[in-house]
């Protein structure tokens, strides 16, 4: 009998669906279609490779009335959100409309009499997308658009959790008539995955996921010389100064720490607040929260759905009772009759009196829980900001810019916000230190990072 995926619904715990996983002769059938069908479609012209994608992203677009409950019943998310298409829309349009500027030869900066030299960036063949589940179309476009119109064929292997996300791509990109091989989605097991990626039969591979994932994907490369781009862990902070617009912080930084159950990559974990504002921020902070709907995520009145597993619940709830047996005080104290071990579903909660002995301050906690702290200065501020080992983003509340740039100087991290936070930009580069993985996305960086340089030095006077 032949292995299946199963995913388990967050919502009621039964089996949504269920896709038996790729053989062998599947596998490798997949990478031969796309190795003979990339040769073509790097010879299409960049324009043309951009219809392609505005076509597959209108395609999408379309499925949202069913897609929306889809993506409820996989992971959770409540419906009233809606889909993920603003920013699949803002994050596509935009590759596709830089492309022909990003993806242009490089002229030598020398110009020299008689020679012509230039630098061309070449399509880096297959390129393989692992997309996590807690965003599963937007973390997924951020690579599939851009190694595209690269020029290189893309093979898609989506979390389990969201295994429906992946034949949605794969139905747009048909609907939109991208050519056979270019785009395939296809499911594997983690094994079948560390062996494709150790075939040396990948080119380059782009994984979303933990710390511990993003090991076991550069082990399973270890000698194919493929590149890598790896986003993993995080534990993103803010910082409160005197002369933020409270009022203004303490919702957004509320909306960063919560929305979706507080699964976001770079949402809110943790949050230093100065001294001289910091009991009117809590109160605030404390009162915006206790305003969230926890429930069933098909219901148009919750806002916030549960987890996607009931062992990622379990993980808060854990550094929740470690935080309060060391002294840490509970503030929400939400009372909810599924909120129990072993179930997905789990009220926000907002701690102060915590420290960075604590692991809700120093390991990754992605869920509604955040911690805050009250501190003296900006040197307090960034020594804590600094005292993890990610660095994804970091946001900074104030009314003075200049401020915020000499402070962000300092923090150990791949983005800087200033009064806003738990946002990509396709514009800016997307990357992290530390243990928050390596590699770029999005913006023309990004597209640097999914090719590869090739020069011409090309003498022509003899």
């Amino acid at each position: 009998m032949s292995e299946t995926i199963k995913l388990k619904s967050p919502v009621d715990g039964s089996i949504y669906a269920e896709r038996p996983v790729a053989t062998d002769a599947q596998v490798n059938a997949v990478v031969e279609r796309a190795k003979a069908a990339q040769v073509e479609w790097a010879k299409t012209p960049i324009a043309a490779r951009g219809k392609y994608m505005l076509a597959m992203l209108e395609a999408l677009v379309a499925m949202t009335d069913e897609i929306v409950p889809e993506i409820a019943w996989q992971m959770g998310r409540p419906v009233r959100y809606g889909g993920e298409f603003g920013g699949v829309r803002e994050r596509t349009q935009y590759m596709v409309e830089i492309a022909e500027k990003a993806l242009a030869p490089v002229p030598a900066s020398n110009p020299k009499e008689g020679f012509r030299r230039y630098v061309k960036k070449e399509p880096l063949g297959v390129v393989m997308v692992i997309a996590p589940w807690n965003y599963p179309y937007l973390t997924a476009v951020n690579t599939i658009v851009p190694a595209l119109m690269a020029g290189s064929a893309v093979i898609l292997k989506h979390a389990a959790q969201t295994l429906l996300v992946g034949e949605r791509f794969a139905q747009a990109f048909e609907k939109a008539g991208l050519p056979k091989g270019i785009f395939q989605n296809i499911v594997l097991n983690h094994v079948q995955t560390e062996r494709l990626l150790g075939s040396g039969k990948i080119d380059h591979v782009n994984f979303t996921g933990s710390v511990a994932g993003g090991r076991a994907i550069e082990k399973a490369a270890a000698g194919t010389f493929m590149t890598l781009g790896l986003e993993l862990g995080g534990k993103d902070p803010a910082y409160v100064l005197p002369d933020a617009k409270l009022d203004f912080a303490v919702a957004n930084l509320v909306d960063g720490a919560f929305y979706n159950s507080g699964q976001c990559c770079c949402g809110i974990e943790r949050v230093y607040v100065h001294e001289k504002v910091y009991d009117e921020f809590v109160e605030g902070f404390v009162a915006e929260t206790r305003n969230y709907v926890v429930g069933n995520p098909l219901e148009q009145a919750t806002t916030m759905g549960p987890m996607a597993q009931a062992r990622f619940a379990d993980l808060i709830r854990e550094q929740n009772a470690e935080a309060l047996r060391k002294g840490a005080t509970s503030h929400v104290n939400m009372k909810l009759a599924n909120d129990i071990a072993g179930s997905p579903y789990l009220a926000p909660e907002v701690l102060t009196g915590v420290n960075h002995q604590m692991s809700v301050m120093r390991e990754e906690s992605f869920g509604p829980i955040v911690g805050i702290m009250k501190v003296r200065n900006d040197e307090e501020a960034i020594a804590l900001m600094n005292d993890s080992p990610y660095g994804l983003t970091a946001s900074i509340w104030t009314s003075d810019t200049e401020h915020a740039i000499a402070i962000g100087d300092r923090v150990e991290t791949g983005t800087v916000f200033m009064n806003r936070c738990d946002y990509l930009d396709p514009a800016l580069v997307w990357t992290g230190v530390k243990d928050t993985g390596k590699g770029a996305g999005l913006s023309e960086i990004g597209y640097d990072n999914l090719t590869r340089p090739k020069s011409y030095h090309l003498r022509e006077k003899i």
